[in-house]
């Protein structure tokens, strides 16, 4: 039996604070790279580092493959979901066009997805082959992946069999971290996700 263990850990905050920036790529914050730093600053068990390009989770991987010395790729299909005409809006501005927007989406995102979205099932696509990928690349050992809520929650409900339209029920905050365990024998495979932090 091989058994896998993946911990995803979601970009700190970025500059201009929270908001659906899905494929804008901003950078960390001050406040962003504190909250990383925090999250990564005890025990670091992991044999590799995987990441979104995106900026916010760029530039901390970076930082922290060159402090351990593990070897790092990037993996475009990472990114996190575009969010088509919610892109670079904060909830309280989506709100206030439509005060059922955000918690309609919430409730049913491939129902209510805003104007323009990356489909639910074409970003579920493109993040399970990458969930793919890094469980064969990686088989048997312990790494982390830096990406974004989004991506997490698609991983989870991948790796769970969980129905990506209770994807939203995962609430991941800045610098959350999730551990995921795969156990593979043959073609069978049992995962289980150990924890999942709240972040900030």
């Amino acid at each position: 039996m091989t058994t896998t263990v993946i911990d995803m850990l979601r970009h700190g905050e970025p500059e201009g604070g929270r908001r659906y920036r899905g494929q804008i790529d901003d950078p960390l914050s001050d406040k962003g790279w504190r909250q990383m730093r925090a999250a990564t600053a005890g025990a670091r068990p992991w044999q590799a580092i995987v990441s979104s390009p995106m900026a916010r989770c760029r530039a901390f991987a970076e930082e922290l493959a060159g402090q351990t010395g593990l070897p790092l790729a990037f993996d475009a299909r990472l990114k996190e979901v575009g969010f088509g005409s919610w892109e670079g809006r904060t909830a309280d501005e989506i709100k206030a066009a439509d005060p059922a927007a955000v918690f309609n989406f919430k409730c049913d995102p491939v129902a209510f997805r805003p104007d323009g979205a990356e489909p639910l099932d074409a970003f579920y696509a493109r993040v399970g082959a990458a969930w793919e990928d890094i469980l064969s690349r990686h088989a048997g050992s312990h790494v982390l992946v830096v990406c974004h809520a989004g991506v997490m929650r698609m991983a989870i409900c991948r790796a769970l069999g969980l129905a990506t339209g209770h994807a939203y029920r995962l609430q991941i905050g800045s610098a959350a971290l999730a551990r995921l365990r795969v156990e593979q024998r043959g073609e069978l495979r049992h995962a289980a996700l150990l924890h999942l932090t709240p972040g900030q």
